[in-house]
C-alpha cells in the first residue's frame, strides 16, 4: 500500500501571511482541522486548530493581530504520493504530528492524518473478519 492509497486528497492551503484570524474562519467554513501554508505556491509551512487554541488563544494574543507565519510548524517531513504506507505511518509517529502534508514533484497533492490511517485500518480489519467468518462457515459445510 502506498500514501495515495490512504491520503485525502482535499487540502485547504492558504499564503503565510495570513492572519490567524482569517486561517481559524478558513478551518471552520472548509471543516478542517489543519491548513497548508506556502509562500509563492510552495509548501512552506502547516497549522492546526489546536496550535492556534494553544499558541494565541491561551496567551491572550489578538487573533487579527499574529500572522500565521509566527506560529506555524515548519519542522516536518512531506509524504511522496509513492512512499510504502509502513514507512509513512513510521515517520508520522517518530514525527509526533496527527497530519502529514502528501506532495509529488513539488506541489501539493493531499493530506495524511490519523484519521486516514484509522479508516484504513478499521477496513482492513473488517475485511480480515469477513473472510474469517467466510472461512468458518466453509469449514461448517465440510
Amino acid at each position: 500500500m502506498k500514501v495515495k492509497d490512504i491520503m485525502t486528497a482535499r487540502v485547504v492551503a492558504m499564503e503565510t501571511d495570513a492572519s490567524v484570524a482569517a486561517v481559524a474562519r478558513r478551518m471552520r467554513d472548509e471543516r478542517v482541522g489543519s491548513v497548508l501554508l506556502t509562500r509563492e505556491g510552495q509548501l512552506v509551512g502547516m497549522v492546526t486548530d489546536r496550535q492556534i487554541a494553544h499558541t494565541v488563544v491561551a496567551d491572550g494574543l489578538d487573533p487579527n493581530l499574529v500572522s500565521v507565519s509566527d506560529i506555524m510548524f515548519t519542522d516536518f517531513i512531506p509524504l511522496d504520493p509513492e512512499m510504502d504506507l509502513l514507512v509513512a505511518v513510521r515517520l508520522q509517529r517518530e514525527l509526533a504530528m496527527r497530519r502529514l502534508p502528501v506532495v509529488d514533484d513539488g506541489v501539493i497533492v493531499g493530506i495524511m492524518s490519523v484519521s486516514d490511517i484509522a479508516s484504513f485500518t478499521k477496513e482492513l480489519i473488517d475485511c480480515i473478519l469477513v473472510e474469517g467468518e467466510v472461512r468458518v462457515l466453509r469449514r461448517g459445510d465440510a
